[in-house]
Formats: C-alpha cells, structure tokens, sequence
C-alpha cells in the first residue's frame, strides 16, 4: 500500500484486498455535505437521514465503472413522516432532498427509528449507465435500523454480494460531518463475473467482515485521519492492498434555466400556456437546491 497519497474529505477512495477477493469504498463528507443540507432548513432527524444517504450514495455510486452513469438512491413511503427521500450520484456529483411532514415529525421526539420516520416503506437503488449497460433498479424493504442496513439487504437480495457498511454522523457548530465505509466479498475473484450463489459463510467474506466491522466511529469521523489510514489500521496485516483516489466530491444540482426551456419546450403550447402566471412565466420550483426558476417559453 503506498503511504505517499492523503484523502481526507470530499473524495472517494477505493481499495482491494486481491488476497481475500474483495474490494471497498471509503469516503468523509464535509463541505460538500454542508452545501447539500444548506439548501433547507431541515431539523436534526432529517439532517441526519440526509447525511446517511449522501454517505451511502457517495459510497455505492463510486462502485460504478461508468464514469458517465448515475446512481439514484430513493426511499419512499406512503405512510411515513418521511414521503420521499431521494439522492443521486454522477461523476462525483452528490445532490439529495427529504420531503417530509414536519407536524408528524415533531411529535417523533429527538431520535426517530428508521420505523418511525418511513413506516413499511421501501428502498429503490437505480443505476442508469452512459453506455451498453443501459437501467438497472433494485428495490427491498425499508427494513433495519438504518438506511446502510436496508443498503446491505439490497446488495444480498438485487446483486448477491456479501456487503458491509458502516457510517458514522454528528453535527458540529461548523457543520455536519458524515463518514463511511463499504467493502464486499467477490467470490469468483473477479469485478463483472457472474456469482452462482451467496455465500456469507465464506472463510474469505468472514475474515475481511470482522476486520471491517472492527472500525469505529471516532475512527471514521476524525478529520486528522485519512482514508488511506483507516484501510490502513483495517488491513495492515493483510499481504497486499491496492487503494486508488477515485471522485472528487462536488454539489451537483443540475438546474438552469436552459435545462428548463428545454424541458418544458418539449410541452404541447397549451399545457405551456396553463402553466404560465399573469407575468406569461412559468416557474419552476427545484427541490434539491430550493431555488425558484422563471422561465420564459
């Protein structure tokens, strides 16, 4: 493992363990994370769901190997607190918003379960590659204690990889900070190549998982501790481990007004003319960035 390169925040790092057939994603929200929950005011719960599930597809987007694809996480509910929850990933790009009911949320207390905030809800993974691999979805229950457990039920259930995942949030003064970790077992040895079944009592998978689960909060969220280090402490005895920087982390809401006539352009002239107000504008109202759009078209 080479100890020249440093990643600390708003960067993907990879890594295998060619010796176990596995490979991992490691990565530390910081300031990205702060420009994401910024665009609301959003109470502690939901800042902390918010900064769970930009962990998460941060963690699961980076496993892609097209660089022009998007990965889109959404949990949703008809029953919850919580109506919608959705984020994505593409080309290092994080955006993320929760629609929520705030009256039912306040009567939740300070730390609402996953139960409580999405009720029998379910989680949908979709990966929407630039080239031949063309749409992939994946949806399971919105079970667990939280959004990384419903996260490892969907890659044993959708894509039969033994998969762990640990995330770590808190808040701060200067704002909120989130830190996780994915590895996974690859039983044939080999990215891409089909697995026959699971096998979660792999010698191979229960090494590297117990390793892997031994990580600690504190670990994970200290800022004076690189990725690169905390693979590191995980795996030092191991006989080899390759890391590689992978994305650099940016804000990556994708609204403009261009974007938008292009959009609404494709309308027929008279479902434009309904939408318009008396000023002949339509506004477009985006969620992820909390910014209102007049449009003339």
């Amino acid at each position: 493992m080479t100890k020249q390169i440093e990643t600390f925040s708003d960067q993907l790092l990879s890594f295998t363990l060619p010796g176990q057939n596995a490979r991992g994603r490691s990565v530390r929200l910081d300031g990205v994370l702060d420009e994401v929950l910024s665009a609301h005011e959003y109470p502690p719960a939901i800042t902390h769901l918010l900064a769970e599930a930009l962990t998460l597809t941060a963690l699961i987007g980076g496993l892609q190997k097209d660089a022009g694809g998007q990965m889109t996480m959404q949990a949703q509910t008809e029953q919850g607190v919580v109506n919608l929850l959705v984020c994505d990933f593409r080309g290092g790009e994080l955006r993320g918003y929760v629609d929520f009911d705030a009256d039912r949320l306040s009567d939740l207390g300070a730390n609402p379960s996953l139960f409580a905030l999405f009720g029998k809800g379910y989680l949908a993974i979709t990966i929407d590659g630039a080239g031949k691999e063309g749409r992939y979805q994946g949806i399971v229950p919105l079970e667990g204690d939280s959004l990384a457990q419903a996260c490892e039920t969907y890659f044993v259930q959708s894509e039969q990889i033994p998969t762990l995942i640990r995330v770590a949030i808190k808040g701060e003064q200067s704002g909120a900070l989130a830190s996780g970790l994915l590895i996974q077992h690859l039983p044939d040895g080999e990215e891409g190549r089909e697995r026959l079944h699971v096998r979660l009592d792999h010698p191979e998978w229960e090494h590297v998982s117990i390793l892997a689960g031994s990580i600690k909060h504190d670990e994970l969220l200290d800022r004076s501790l690189s990725m690169e280090g905390i693979v590191w402490r995980l795996f030092h005895e191991e006989d080899e481990i390759r890391v590689e920087t992978g994305s650099h982390l940016t804000r990556g809401c994708r609204c403009t007004v261009a974007h938008y006539q292009d959009v609404l352009g494709r309308f027929p002239e008279a479902e434009r003319a309904e939408m318009r107000n008396d000023d002949g504008l339509i506004l477009v109202d985006c969620a992820f960035c909390s910014k209102v759009f007049p449009i003339s078209v």
